[in-house]
């Protein structure tokens, strides 16, 4: 990014300038072109930095974001699962002693009632 143009005319072949005064501003302003370049080549080396690193933030998110998705959308397979377990479970309790299960589900829906009813 080198923009050093002489302002006001341009070198002599031999080194030196027409005019002193006019020679000070051409090294004012090719300082200043230089000062300029530097300052924008580190400000834009800081952005591609920065730049950089938000990229990466984003990237990360993005992918904490999905492994909770895969999670959360295995959740509702896993309790139907559990759900068919509990109902298999039970039905094979219940015909292995079927009137245990009866007499065992009145005992509790008598005391449930009464807890109930006393309060």
């Amino acid at each position: 990014m080198d923009r050093a143009i002489p302002m006001g005319g341009s070198l002599t072949g031999s080194g030196s300038r027409a005019n002193p005064v006019s020679a000070k501003v051409e090294d004012a302003a090719q300082a200043a072109h230089q000062t300029t370049d530097k300052i924008a080549d580190k400000a834009t080396a800081q952005v591609d930095r920065l730049s950089g690193t938000a990229h990466r933030a984003v990237n990360s998110a993005a992918d904490a974001a999905s492994s909770a998705a895969e999670w959360a959308s295995a959740i509702p397979e896993q309790a139907k699962q559990v759900q068919a377990q509990l109902t298999e479970a039970a039905s094979v309790s219940i015909r292995a002693r079927p009137i245990a299960i009866v007499a065992g589900a009145l005992v509790v829906g008598y005391l449930l009632g009464r807890l109930a009813h006393n309060n």
